[in-house]
């Protein structure tokens, strides 16, 4: 009888230790969105990652998460020189869907609008600043 208390015993604190971690959050800020179970907070260092691939997919999850990702502008201000184009477009993109909270872009999206080789880019830059602030898109 001994053994069957201690067993029982021992299967509930086994029980409550596995639903305790499973509770357990990760660290993450409470207000920072997730995008593919990750944070913005992750995806922003993924914007310097070594991997083109890595930037290019990180400006993408950052797009998709629209105004919400705004504590994101610098570091997409910063990733508008990156050297490869296919980071630079999405790049645009995210500060496009973030909106009138991306303001802080316009002037390198104006730049970038004046002297990107790349007209895709050039083209998307402008979206951008329609987007963000109509008033700042230069007139032809």
């Amino acid at each position: 009888m001994l053994k069957r208390v201690l067993g029982l015993c021992m299967l509930v604190a086994l029980i409550s230790a596995s639903t305790a971690s499973a509770q357990a959050k990760p660290t993450t800020k409470s207000n920072d969105p997730v995008a593919d179970g990750r944070p913005l907070s992750r995806w922003i260092r993924d914007l310097k990652a070594e991997s083109p691939q890595t930037r290019n997919a990180a400006a993408y999850e950052i797009a998709g998460m629209g105004p919400a990702a705004a504590p994101a502008v610098p570091a997409l201000i910063e990733a508008l020189d990156d050297p490869v184009a296919a980071v630079r477009f999405p790049v645009t993109v995210a500060l496009k869907e973030i909106g009138p909270a991306a303001k802080a872009a316009v002037p390198r999206l104006q730049k970038m609008m004046a002297e990107e080789v790349n007209d895709e880019i050039a083209a998307s830059a402008r979206r951008a600043l329609r987007q963000i602030d109509p008033s700042a898109v230069p007139t032809e």
